[in-house]
C-alpha cells in the first residue's frame, strides 16, 4: 500500500468492529479490535479525527511501517463517525495495524519469572534497529517509552516493535516543540522548552536562531528503557510527586545525575553499564548514535551474560507499574505543548500549556467541535479521573515525607478523590473496608492494595464513559 493511499469506502464493508473491546488507551483514545470478514483474522483498530496533525501521523508511521521491529499499518480508511455522544459524524481516519498480542515491555518483563541480561540485550538491539530506521528516514519518534514497545505474540523469540508515531516528525534540525514522557525525557529537550517559555513571556530576547533538539532525544531516551529494562525503576526520579517535573528531578537530568545502587547492580555486566553510560551523556554530541549503539559490545557479545535481572520481580507489582504507567499518562495530557509549530506570539496571546488544557476543557474550539458530550458539558469527568490518579501517585511514588506527613497527604488526595467519586459503589465500599471516615483513614493503609483498587476504579469510570 503506498503511504498516501486511504479507502473511502466504509471501513464495515470488510472489517467487523469490536467496539467493546479495547487494547490500550493511548493520547489520542482507545485502540479497538477489529476482524477481517474474509479471513476471520484480528487487527488493531487505532481512530483519529482526520487532521493534518493525524495524517501526518499516519504519513510518518507509513514510511517507517516496512522494518520488521516496527508495527505494520495494514490499510487506512477515511470514513465519517458519529459516537454515541455526539450530535453528528466526524470526519476520521480509521488505521488497520497488525495485531500485538504478546503485551507491552513492562509486562513481558514481569510474565518472565528469569529474565535475563541477554535477553535484556536482544530486546535492546530490536528497538535500535527499529530507530536506525527511523533516523535513516529522518524521523524522531519523540516518544520512546516502554509502553509503546509492544511483542507480537507469547512465543519466547516473539519480535518487539515500535508503536504510535503520534508525536514523531521529520528531523530538519528544527524540533522545537518539546514532547516527552518525564523519566524519559532528554536534558536538551527541557532546555528547549525553558528556553521556549522563557521567549514567550519576555524573560528573554527572541533569538533568531531557535534552540533546537534532534534525533539524538530518541538515544537518551533509550539509554532510559535499558536502565529499567536492567534493575526495575528509572534511573531518574523524584521524591516529590508533581505534574510537572519537579526542581530536584530536571537537576538530575540536566546534569546526567544517575547510579547504579550495588543491590541490583552488582551482577550487572560492565558492558551494559557502559552503555547506558554512553546513552545518557547530557551534550547530544557526546552520546551514542544509534549506529554506535548497533555496534555497542554489549549487543554483539558472545559472552552468556545469563544472570538473572531484579526488574522481572520489581515488576510482577502491578500496582507499582500502573501507578507510575497512571502518572506517565497524566503528565503527558499536562506537560505536552501542543504540536505546532513554533512561533512567537504577542505577550497578551501567550498561555501556559497546562492551564490551556485545563481551559479547554468542555468548551467548544474554533472548528466547533465539543471535547465533551454536548448534553454533559462538564469537566467533572476529567477532573474526577485525575484526582483518582493523584491517589495512585501517593501510594505508589517515592515520597518525600514519611510517617504522619505522608499520611496526612494521602488523606488529602483520598478528600479530594471522594469529593468527584461519590457515585462510584466501588470506591465506596473499599473506601469502608479501609476505615474511611470521611476525612482521614484511621487504621494503617496497605497503600499498594488501595492503589490497585483505585486503578479498577478508574477503569470502571473510563468505560462508564466511553460507553454513554
Amino acid at each position: 500500500m503506498e503511504a498516501d493511499s486511504e479507502h473511502e469506502t466504509s471501513i464495515l464493508e470488510e472489517y467487523n468492529i469490536n467496539w467493546t473491546q479495547k487494547l490500550g488507551a493511548g493520547i489520542s483514545g482507545p485502540v479497538r479490535v477489529c476482524v477481517k470478514k474474509s479471513s476471520q483474522e484480528r487487527f488493531a483498530l487505532k481512530i483519529l479525527l482526520d487532521r493534518p496533525k493525524a495524517r501526518n501521523e499516519v504519513r510518518l508511521h507509513m514510511m517507517c511501517a516496512t522494518h520488521p521491529n516496527i508495527v505494520q499499518i495494514i490499510e487506512v480508511y477515511a470514513n465519517s463517525v458519529q459516537f454515541p455522544h455526539e450530535s453528528s459524524p466526524r470526519a476520521r481516519l480509521l488505521i488497520v495495524m497488525e495485531m500485538m498480542e504478546g503485551g507491552e515491555l513492562f509486562h513481558r518483563i514481569s510474565q518472565h519469572r528469569h529474565f535475563t541480561e541477554k535477553q535484556a540485550s536482544q530486546v535492546t538491539k530490536q528497538i535500535a534497529l527499529a530507530l536506525q530506521h527511523c533516523h535513516s528516514l529522518n524521523i524522531a519518534h519523540r516518544d520512546l517509552k516502554p509502553e509503546n514497545l509492544l511483542f507480537k505474540d507469547n512465543s519466547l523469540d516473539a519480535p518487539v516493535k515500535l508503536c504510535d508515531f503520534g508525536f514523531a516528525k521529520v528531523d530538519q534540525g528544527d524540533l522545537m516543540t518539546p514532547q516527552f514522557t518525564p523519566y524519559y525525557v532528554a536534558p536538551q529537550v527541557l532546555e528547549a522548552q525553558r528556553r521556549h517559555q522563557k521567549e514567550k513571556s519576555g524573560i528573554i530576547p527572541t533569538s533568531p536562531t531557535p534552540y533546537t533538539y534532534n534525533k539524538s532525544c530518541d538515544l537518551w531516551s533509550l539509554g532510559v528503557i535499558i536502565y529499567v529494562m536492567l534493575c526495575g525503576y528509572p534511573p531518574f526520579y523524584s521524591k516529590h510527586h508533581s505534574r510537572t517535573i519537579p526542581k530536584d528531578m530536571r537537576k538530575k537530568i540536566m546534569t546526567g545525575s544517575f547510579e547504579f545502587p550495588e543491590e541490583e547492580w552488582s551482577q550487572i555486566s560492565e558492558m551494559a553499564k557502559d552503555i547506558v553510560r554512553k546513552l545518557l551523556k547530557v551534550k547530544p554530541e557526546e552520546r551514542l548514535t544509534i549506529e554506535g549503539v548497533l555496534d555497542h559490545p554489549w549487543l554483539n557479545s558472545t559472552e552468556a551474560l545469563d544472570n538473572i535481572l531484579p526488574s522481572a520481580q520489581l515488576m510482577m507489582d502491578k500496582a507499582m507499574v500502573a501507578g507510575i504507567q497512571q502518572a506517565h499518562a497524566e503528565q503527558l495530557a499536562n506537560m505536552r505543548i501542543q504540536d505546532l509549530k513554533v512561533s512567537l506570539k504577542p505577550l497578551h496571546s501567550v498561555n501556559n500549556p497546562i492551564l490551556r488544557k485545563r481551559k479547554l476543557l468542555g468548551t467548544k474550539p474554533k472548528d466547533g467541535v465539543y471535547i465533551h458530550d454536548p448534553e454533559n458539558g462538564s469537566n467533572d469527568s476529567n477532573v474526577a479521573l485525575e484526582k483518582l490518579r493523584d491517589v495512585i501517585a501517593q501510594c505508589i511514588l517515592p515520597q518525600a515525607g514519611k510517617g504522619e506527613n505522608e499520611d496526612e497527604k494521602l488523606n488529602e488526595v483520598m478528600q479530594e478523590a471522594w469529593k468527584y467519586n461519590r457515585e462510584c459503589k466501588l470506591l465506596r465500599d473499599t473506601l469502608q473496608s479501609f476505615s474511611w471516615n470521611g476525612r482521614g483513614f484511621t487504621d494503617k493503609v496497605d497503600r499498594l492494595k488501595l492503589a490497585e483498587i483505585v486503578k479498577q476504579v478508574i477503569e470502571e469510570q473510563t468505560n462508564s464513559h466511553d460507553s454513554q
